[in-house]
């Protein structure tokens, strides 16, 4: 066991427990020897149509028909319905000891700038406890969408963090990949797409990605989501696609519980896993994460935010067995958090103290039985405790005990 020493909100020390000299911090938390983790980083997530289950049950169609259902919904967003929505979610998150977020936001003439703007209250009034990045994007299409770059740029100059695409709903996805690329070098942000959301593997975006990411000097600045269609492919078209991902510095982010629910519905209960290997990547080099993508809506109409579960979902439908469990971790703390390009973050001195104390002593223990979340700490800021479960009973069978 390890004392962790924090000043100023960094890590400053740690020491084993054998070498432990006086105490003489102002405060002192002892966990009792459980597991301390950096807080989990959240790569993707679309708060602003979160929790939105009771609107859109009967919705059918899949991907094609969850899109339609949210467009119609979100004509009548207002920005107090987005911020409800996505408060009641961010907190579920920073509860599973979720310290970072990148957050995916639409912006079209349906609902304008309004859930932009609740989202960006929401970055501010929760900052105490979790870092959130906005990313704007047409989840409609650009150039089949009128008057949607103009609130794009508008939102960017407005104090959007990213950009995003999504260019299997547009009419022109070459030119959809070619204006976004070209208004993130003008703004100076990152890139992250919505790309190859479907099992057919004779046709993908991922080249056009990788040239482009290369044309304009955007290496590691770059994320695509989903790509399920890795998960279709042969293995020499497999293959020759991550040498192109890599080589281009592009990372990639698998959705488990929205690529699941989602793919592969015409082939009924034989549908295939449809989902990106990101572990295999992570082996050649390419920058993964897992990520939780929607949250009971019609795209995803399940969730309750904790990431470990979501990793813990992908070990097992990836078929990876204790000796990958401390690998998952890493898809959603330091691989995820070098996809974010967040600096000082894991365990080290000088790292910022964001930590989380889960219900477990050991790795392993904590992600097969997905342990929960005890305690967590904002650069040293104690932001969120619940206490661990005990039986009401102390002796087995005896009613009275």
């Amino acid at each position: 066991m390890t004392d962790i020493c924090i000043r100023d909100g960094r890590i400053a020390e740690i020491i084993p427990v054998a070498q432990r000299r006086e105490a003489k911090a102002r405060v002192v938390e002892d966990v009792g020897g459980r597991l301390v983790l950096p807080g989990f980083v959240d790569t993707h997530v679309h708060l602003d149509k979160s929790c939105l289950l009771a609107c859109c049950r009967g919705v059918g169609g899949g991907l094609k028909g969850a899109v339609a259902a949210v467009s119609r919904l979100k004509q009548d967003f207002t920005e107090e319905d987005v911020y409800r929505r996505g408060a009641r979610t961010i907190e579920m998150a920073i509860l599973q000891g979720t310290m970072h977020m990148r957050t995916h936001v639409e912006v079209d003439p349906r609902v304008g700038l309004r859930s932009l703007a609740a989202i960006q209250r929401l970055k501010r009034d929760y900052a105490f406890a979790i870092d959130l990045s906005v990313c704007v994007f047409p989840q409609e299409g650009l150039f089949n969408d009128p008057g949607t770059e103009a609130l794009l740029e508008r939102a960017l100059v407005g104090g959007a963090d990213l950009l995003g695409g999504c260019p299997y709903t547009d009419s022109d996805p070459a030119a959809h990949m070619e204006r976004l690329f070209e208004m993130a070098v003008s703004h100076d942000v990152d890139l992250d797409f919505h790309l190859d959301f479907d099992l057919d593997p004779s046709w993908t975006h991922m080249p056009d990605i990788c040239r482009l990411t290369e044309a304009r000097g955007w290496q590691g600045r770059v994320a695509i989501g989903h790509v399920t269609k890795l998960a279709a492919m042969e293995e020499a078209a497999f293959d020759r696609h991550v040498s192109q991902l890599l080589a281009a510095g592009v990372a990639v982010t698998a959705l488990p519980s929205t690529d699941l629910y989602l793919n592969g519905r015409d082939k009924g209960f034989r549908a295939p896993r449809g989902v990106a290997p990101v572990h295999v990547l992570a082996e050649r080099g390419i920058t993964t994460s897992i990520a939780t993508n929607n949250v009971m809506n019609p795209f995803t109409p399940y969730g309750d935010c904790s990431l470990l579960r979501m990793a813990n979902l992908y070990a097992n439908l990836m078929h990876i067995g204790p000796e990958g469990f401390s690998r998952c971790l890493d898809l959603i703390t330091r691989d995820a958090a070098r996809l974010m390009r967040i600096d000082a973050y894991g365990l080290a001195p000088a790292d910022f103290a964001d930590l989380i104390i889960l219900d477990a002593t050991d790795e392993d223990e904590a992600f097969g039985s997905i342990a929960p979340v005890l305690m967590g700490f904002k650069k040293g800021r104690k932001t969120f405790e619940r206490r661990a479960e005990i039986l009401a009973c102390s002796v087995k069978g005896d009613p009275t005990a």
